[in-house]
């Protein structure tokens, strides 16, 4: 499908009438009402206060330190404070976001309590707020910004000027949340806390469900529950898009029976939406797309690794669901470049190839390393890894030890953390997981200060080599300080 064909589709897509403006958007008071975020600088928060400011609502905040995000909300026209106090709450504020990180002895939320304010969650005020659309929330142990994303993006391309609140910047979009005139909104469905059972969508995707955020889960079967109660809270005329070679993913379905719609994505030609002639592509693949037997067309990703044909799908399956033309969205999906932190190219200096990368479970490294090699092509590839929390590394030391075999060279700086408890911390430490790298066959050295590590990395670092700062934390400022030390182009 040419641009011009796509977008003489677009204007036929935009005077649809299911894709007109739904008027219950209004029915949760947002224009002229005033929000409260306390801990507004997180990707998440500041997404959806971008996202009512541009509902026209009146929005402050507050954070323990400015940032470029807080900054973009003030030039947005948030009143945004440093700091906590309980003077941040004005007599008219009617309702009060609150981030995971925040306690309850916080003087915002208390002097909110006092005046009797509305009191959301992130995810309580996300699903209130998609109860008034056709909401699309793309759920996953492993992908779900980037599949989010894509889907945001790949929608608008098509026509369909969707909402949507992402877990990521998603700088082809401009930022991680957007207002639209469409019905549509597509948000990502963060299973933490089991905080996606607040969302109750009209499609409900589901990526891959595997073990992980152990602080807050018994097991995997407890995380496969929780899916399965998320896959259930799906609106009843609503349907179901998942992976439908995934054993966990399997068992959620297996149990829904015939209660949900299900359209499955996946490499098996008894999923509704595979693909067939999958070849390498300029460092990603193109291959062809068919649904339920019929070819649909031809399509190639921008996007590397193979992980990323089954995010792909997860768009295709999605869109082409709700009533887009598969050429439409076949068209666009390789102008998608990604989100932030996700295999970024941050620069390149002295011949070293400079990445970044949000990885931060065994499944993700893997995947991420592997297509980083077959992108790349590497002399060697680096990667200073920063595990994230304390207990996630204790629960998967072994993967993790496992998951470094495609690196010439790991090295591991401290752990980040953020709600560790003092047993956690004491129970598991960086220089132990340097230690399972080495034993599982890997290079790996523990070297615990990102200025030590820079200084390693300005001796061993040559031409031809890869650098990828991996992990959740804030390890992408190796990634920063080493480009600036040898001033290299960004």
């Amino acid at each position: 499908m040419s641009r011009a064909e796509i977008g003489a589709y677009s204007a036929r897509v935009r005077a649809a009438h299911r894709y007109e403006v739904v008027n219950a958007v209004n029915r949760p008071k947002i224009a002229g009402a005033r929000f409260h975020f306390i801990g507004a600088g997180g990707v998440g928060m500041s997404g959806l206060a971008q996202f009512l400011i541009e509902k026209h609502a009146i929005v402050s905040g507050s954070d323990q330190s400015a940032t470029a995000v807080t900054s973009r909300l003030a030039r947005l026209g948030a009143d945004i404070c440093v700091g906590h106090s309980g003077d941040h709450i004005r007599p008219d504020t009617e309702a009060v976001v609150v981030s995971a990180a925040i306690q309850e002895s916080n003087p915002e939320l208390q002097q909110a309590r006092r005046q009797g304010c509305r009191v959301y969650k992130y995810a309580q005020l996300l699903g209130e707020l998609m109860n008034h659309f056709e909401s699309i929330a793309v759920s996953g142990t492993h992908g779900k910004s980037t599949t989010s994303g894509w889907l945001a993006y790949c929608l608008k391309q098509a026509g369909v000027d969707t909402n949507f609140v992402v877990g990521a910047e998603v700088s082809q979009l401009g930022a991680s949340s957007g207002s639209g005139d469409s019905s549509f909104f597509v948000a990502e469905a963060c299973e933490y806390d089991r905080s996606f059972l607040n969302l109750k969508p009209q499609v409900a995707c589901i990526l891959n469900i595997e073990a992980d955020h152990l602080d807050c889960y018994r097991d995997e079967a407890d995380i496969v529950e929780a899916f399965y109660q998320f896959a259930r809270g799906c609106k009843p005329d609503g349907f179901i898009v998942a992976n439908g070679q995934d054993a966990n993913v399997a068992s959620v379905l297996d149990r829904l029976g015939g209660e949900r719609r299900i359209v499955t994505f996946g490499f098996g030609t008894k999923c509704s939406f595979y693909p067939r002639h999958v070849r390498p592509d300029q460092g990603s693949y193109g291959f062809d797309v068919y649904r339920e037997g019929r070819r649909l067309g031809a399509t190639k990703l921008s996007l590397p690794g193979r992980h990323n044909i089954l995010n792909s799908l997860a768009v295709i399956a999605v869109a082409v669901s709700i009533g887009v033309e598969p050429d439409a969205i076949l068209g666009v999906l390789d102008r998608f470049t990604g989100v932030d932190r996700r295999l970024m190219f941050k620069g390149q200096v002295n011949g070293v190839t400079v990445l970044d990368d949000y990885a931060h479970h065994p499944t993700e490294i893997r995947a991420s390393l592997k297509a980083i090699r077959q992108k790349y092509h590497p002399r060697r590839l680096w990667c200073v890894y920063q595990a994230h929390q304390y207990s996630r590394t204790r629960f998967f030391l072994d993967a993790f030890a496992a998951s470094f075999a495609q690196a010439d060279k790991a090295i591991i700086p401290e752990i980040y953390f953020v709600r560790d408890t003092d047993i956690s911390r004491s129970e598991v430490n960086a220089k132990i997981l340097a230690d399972r790298i080495r034993a599982a066959g890997a290079d790996a050295e523990y070297i615990g200060a990102f200025d030590a590590v820079c200084d390693y990395l300005e001796r061993e670092l040559g031409a031809g080599d890869l650098l990828v700062t991996m992990g959740a934390g804030d390890v992408w400022k190796v990634a920063d300080e080493y480009i600036r030390r040898l001033g290299g182009n960004r």
